[in-house]
């Protein structure tokens, strides 16, 4: 990527930026606060019992939603927008699951699964992730309602229609997709009842993609023109890092 400065920052005294990030810890004290607030409410949220008992295709075969939580008690789900047709799973989607298998881990040690769910088949699914070298659980939900009933996969009549609902609001149409990106979490409990107790869309998983919020800090920050825009499969970049020296090396 050709990345260029749109403007030149200030060069002041040490004494001149001592002030000015003091002014920004200010700022960040107040936004590590605002996240707290909001993980408290997120965790406070009312909970839906899921009615449904939807049926996945994994590489054991079938299995129940109940299944794929794993024993555990939580399950974080990722709606991985990859559909029937398509010949590979979406670029941004592609670029946050990069994020995923180090995570497993300590998910898994927490009581938290970890699975991405996609219509696509189970044989689509499988050749895309080898390509890709991912670990992950990773199931189809194709030929059940699994994708529309959570508004993250569109049919053509939804998308013939003036407004579509995703991200709990309803959007021009000219916003729909087939699929769209999504996560969303679930509780189980020891009578095996499953609870619907969160969903996140759009720009709502940002915070959980370490690339982000590392570009963040960098000097020109994400340098984008539009949302991610800089962003591709990782063995589709055309150039390597401009250096490959290093003083750890």
């Amino acid at each position: 990527m050709d990345v260029t400065q749109t403007k030149a920052n200030p060069v002041v005294s040490e004494a001149e930026w001592l002030k000015a990030r003091q002014e920004l810890l200010v700022l960040e004290k107040e936004e590590t606060r605002l996240r707290d607030r909001v993980r408290a409410a997120r965790r406070a949220l009312p909970w839906v019992r899921v009615e449904k008992d939807y049926v996945f295709d994994t590489p054991q075969g079938k299995r129940r939603f109940g299944e794929l939580f794993e024993g555990r008690s939580q399950l974080l789900l990722n709606h991985f927008m990859f559909g029937p047709d398509w010949e590979a799973g979406c670029v941004g989607c592609s670029f946050f699951s990069d994020h995923v298998d180090a995570m497993l881990p300590h998910l898994n040690h927490h009581d938290v699964t970890y699975i991405a769910v996609s219509r696509a088949p189970l044989e689509k699914i499988a050749a895309y992730k080898q390509r890709m070298g991912w670990k992950f659980p990773w199931v189809s939900s194709f030929g059940s309602d699994f994708n529309f009933d959570f508004h993250v996969s569109f049919t053509p009549d939804d998308l013939a229609k003036e407004t579509i609902r995703y991200n709990f609001t309803d959007l021009p149409r000219e916003a729909g997709h087939d699929e769209l990106p999504g996560m969303s979490a679930f509780y189980r409990d020891r009578d095996g009842q499953i609870f619907h107790t969160y969903s996140q869309f759009a720009r709502g998983g940002e915070e959980m993609s370490g690339t982000l919020m590392a570009l963040d800090r960098a000097p020109l920050g994400r340098n984008e023109g539009s949302t991610m825009d800089f962003v591709k499969r990782h063995d589709e970049y055309a150039n390597t890092p401009a250096s490959d020296q290093s003083c750890c090396h």
